[in-house]
């Protein structure tokens, strides 16, 4: 590994760590509802690199959970073309509240983490 190469790693760490104790702090002193997190204070990553763990899945919240169904939301993230989907395998839909708010969250971390690492 290059010196330039390890440096950018660093880099994308420090940010995310960064990142990780400002959102903490902010949610600790309630200026920051968790919902609006865009890192994993549980995994200690960008929230749309672990939304798939089911550590994100609340069926009381309809965090990543279709109500109709009574099933686990499916996510697809394209870091690619910088897309999140959040969708449920049975109906196709799942939409709520609270999808609407974690797809926001999902495409401001990837937008900061492209950003940070570019």
């Amino acid at each position: 590994m290059s010196a330039t190469t390890a440096s950018v790693i660093d880099l994308h760490s420090r940010t995310l760590d960064l990142r990780l104790a400002q959102e903490d702090r902010a949610e600790d002193v309630g200026r920051l509802a968790a919902d609006d997190r865009l890192t994993c204070h549980v995994r200690g990553r960008w929230i749309h690199q672990c939304v798939s763990s089911s550590v994100h899945v609340n069926p009381v919240t309809r965090h990543r959970w279709c109500r109709d169904c009574k099933t686990e939301l499916s996510v697809a993230v394209d870091e690619l073309t910088l897309t999140v989907r959040i969708t449920c395998p049975r109906c196709g839909d799942g939409h709520s509240a609270a999808t609407n708010s974690l797809v926001r969250a999902c495409n401001a971390s990837l937008s900061q983490a492209v950003r940070r690492a570019a």
